[in-house]
């Protein structure tokens, strides 16, 4: 009995303490925003481009801070999960590169549209997904995004229409969800994005030629991780000015690094594509600290001190935590306190993703269809019969 208690007092002290931290925190003397200059652009065919400098609040640090530990964190423990073997099959991990997904919806409207890569799990959790789901869906649970039957490259949320497998066929889709936007009268744009490696794909000229002729708001974001699937881009594109690839499409190049040089650039591009100019590329330089996927080792065409440098000097996480201490907006001990609050989110949502039963047999031939009548599916077995049901 006298255990118990003591556990009750030392969690409500645990509490009490925590709370008070938080309170002591909040009541600091914090700026309330900031003016910060950022990297300017790389432009082509375009007279002025985003702004060098960026206001940020208070507000918004924490929250892009917040959102950057999550999709880290959430890929790092995938890389324990998949070690574990609790996740199988492929499995494209973008830590390093959070600049880029949490930069991007920072500059849209949640009605705006996303499409992209493989390379997807940032992106789907800040399309709206949880950690929780994106996790289950990882080891094919019932509790995932999908269900558990899509897995590390087919995610999707609301407006956002995945991670494609197929290199570089997400683009010619993305120029159609422009159409689509265009068609309806909606004031709305698409974000296509696609990697280095995608880049020299015969289907993205088409798409640049289609989405121009019928000045479709599609800006193309190219995410120039600089090795595409294990090759040096200089050793891969005759040119690696991925902005200009467009040909007759303007282009921005951009600081893929730093979550403020990204969000400005986006609010330039979809500015761009809203005022009825048409398309518009786009290039985030950016760096993926794992391998291309969890098969690759990463440093077979990479240096282990190449990585670490671009680690510790570049790190996009690290850049935003230091603007905002310098600038007054955050403290030391409150980024701490968020870290811990993560840590725990990713934690509890690992646990839910190895222990959430997996989906049955009877569910394979479910959703087949988006909206038509229940019917028989036949299985490997011509005398099994499943049902499909939208």
């Amino acid at each position: 009995m006298r255990k118990m208690l003591a556990a009750v007092v030392s969690r409500m002290l645990g509490v009490a303490q925590k709370s008070a931290r938080r309170v002591l925190l909040t009541s600091c003397n914090f700026s309330n925003d900031a003016t910060i200059d950022i990297k300017g652009c790389d432009l082509y065919r375009l007279e002025k481009g985003p702004p060098t400098t960026a206001v940020l609040t208070r507000e918004e640090g924490l929250r892009y801070y917040r959102a950057m530990q999550v999709v880290r964190r959430m890929e790092l423990k995938a890389d324990q999960l998949y070690k574990q073997k609790y996740i199988r099959g492929f499995c494209h991990l973008c830590d390093g590169q959070e600049a880029c997904c949490v930069g991007l919806e920072a500059a849209i409207n949640p009605s705006d549209h996303v499409i992209t890569s493989y390379r997807a799990h940032g992106i789907c959790y800040i399309r709206g997904l949880s950690v929780k789901s994106i996790l289950a869906e990882l080891t094919g649970r019932r509790g995932g995004c999908a269900k558990g039957k899509g897995g590390s490259m087919h995610m999707y949320a609301k407006n956002f229409y995945g991670g494609n497998g197929i290199v570089g066929a997400q683009v010619p889709l993305g120029a159609g969800i422009a159409l689509a936007c265009k068609y309806m009268g909606k004031n709305e744009i698409c974000l296509t994005l696609y990697g280095d490696g995608a880049a020299n794909q015969g289907q993205i000229a088409e798409a640049y030629n289609m989405a121009a002729l019928w000045k479709l708001p599609c800006v193309f974001i190219c995410e120039n991780n600089r090795y595409a699937m294990g090759t040096a881009i200089e050793r891969a594109a005759a040119s690696t000015d991925y902005y200009k690839r467009g040909n007759f499409i303007p282009g921005i190049r951009v600081n893929g690094m730093d979550v403020l040089c990204v969000r400005e650039a986006t609010k330039f591009a979809v500015e761009h594509c809203r005022s009825g100019k048409g398309p518009i590329v786009m290039e985030l330089e950016t760096y993926r600290y794992h391998g291309h996927s969890m098969s690759d080792p990463g440093i077979s065409y990479r240096t282990r001190e190449e990585i670490r440098i671009m680690r510790s000097k570049s790190d996009p996480i690290m850049l935003l935590q230091e603007k905002m201490i310098s600038y007054k907006l955050t403290s030391v001990e409150e980024l701490k306190e968020i870290d811990a609050e993560v840590r725990k989110e990713v934690e509890d949502a690992a646990q839910f993703a190895i222990t959430d039963p997996e989906p049955g047999l009877d569910e394979l031939g479910h959703y087949l269809y988006s909206n038509n009548p229940t019917f028989d599916v036949r299985g490997a077995n011509q005398w099994i019969k499943y049902k499909s049901i939208s």
